[in-house]
């Protein structure tokens, strides 16, 4: 069998390559409707800043290998299957599904590597399944309580999904950050109480406020370092900061001399390949994929796509992502029908 994949080759270059590969007995054939591209991990790459020796993805089987030139990365594709192996029930046969695939025109997959897209969801809105999974593990792995001061620095894909799904907590503030005026404005659609911009954030946000001063939990998901220490700064005594952004090998440092240490401040990795030890055991996989479907069918995540660009104009829509981050919000990829 064969199709077209895309391949990063280098710092700044895309290419569209034929492929061949086999169907196993046990595995479904999918052509691939729309896929999205992820502007934080991909851009990574695409920019030569994620270290080109660590595993693409260890808990995905569709992604093999390294972050070396040249690799096939992506992990957002939704597809119709057009084929079984004969050790697949023929009921999938028709079925529209996600896979965690890279971007290409066919691909094979195992049955239980795929999410059905449930009666009422676009394949477009689909495609940003993983986006909506994240911000679901983000809000896990944070723990907001009653009546918390929580901000979020990033107000791209994850940082709003993230927003939504904050904002159905009785929480005492929800405030997000971010430079660009139409993201912080997606951003009060999305439930946010009050946005800013980072260059104006007040320091006595809080000042006046019951209790100790400053935030309760912070989020990083902009994918700039230097949020990290704005996120510090805001934070208050024994609070929570929960890093959802990966900075590849983009430098970071911290300013932690100030009242860091003396606060009591706590700082988290939080990633979706798997769940923290406290919640693992009551939360299979699939049990965080049913809750996650729920919060994409009640975001407005299609809103959030600004760009929809032909598979074969893929090096343009990376150019989008790079080039112009404040006008391109979610691009996704179209496939032609056969």
């Amino acid at each position: 069998m064969e199709g077209r994949s895309l391949y990063f080759t280098g710092r700044g270059r895309i290419e569209l390559e034929r492929t061949s590969f086999d169907r196993a007995p046990d595995e479904l054939l999918v052509e691939t409707r729309v896929s999205a591209i992820s502007a934080g991990t991909e851009l990574l790459i695409y920019n030569g800043d994620a270290p080109p020796d660590l595993p693409a993805d260890e808990t995905l089987d569709a992604l093999d290998g390294d972050l070396s030139y040249p690799l096939r990365y992506g992990y957002a594709a939704v597809g119709d299957v057009v084929e079984t192996g004969p050790a697949v029930d023929d009921d999938w046969t028709g079925r529209t599904v996600l896979a965690f695939n890279p971007h290409e025109t066919r691909f094979t997959a195992a049955p239980g590597d795929v999410i059905p897209v449930p009666e009422g969801v676009a394949p477009g809105e689909m495609a940003l399944f993983p986006t909506v999974e994240t911000a679901t593990s983000l809000v896990m792995d944070g723990h907001p309580r009653v009546g918390e001061r929580v901000v979020v620095f990033g107000a791209g894909v994850v940082g709003l999904c993230t927003t939504g799904i904050l904002s159905s907590f009785p929480l005492a503030d929800l405030l997000v950050v971010d430079p660009v005026a139409e993201r912080r404005e997606h951003a009060l659609r999305l439930g946010a109480d009050e946005t800013r911009a980072p260059s104006d954030f007040p320091e006595d946000r809080w000042a006046d406020a019951a209790g100790p001063d400053g935030a309760d939990l912070i989020y990083e998901v902009s994918g700039e370092p230097a949020a990290l220490d704005h996120a510090i700064e805001v934070a208050g005594y024994d609070s929570r900061v929960v890093v959802g952004s990966w900075y590849g090998t983009k430098p970071t440092t911290l300013d932690l001399g100030g009242d860091f240490h003396r606060d009591r401040v706590s700082i988290e990795s939080s990633q979706v390949s798997t769940l923290a030890p406290a919640v693992r055991g009551r939360w299979p996989r699939g049990r965080r994929t049913h809750l996650a479907l729920d919060h994409l069918a009640s975001l407005p995540v299609d809103s959030l796509v600004t760009h929809r660009v032909p598979f074969e104009d893929a090096p343009r829509a990376y150019r989008l992502v790079d080039d112009n981050p404040d006008d391109a919000l979610q691009i996704l990829l179209t496939y032609p029908r056969s």
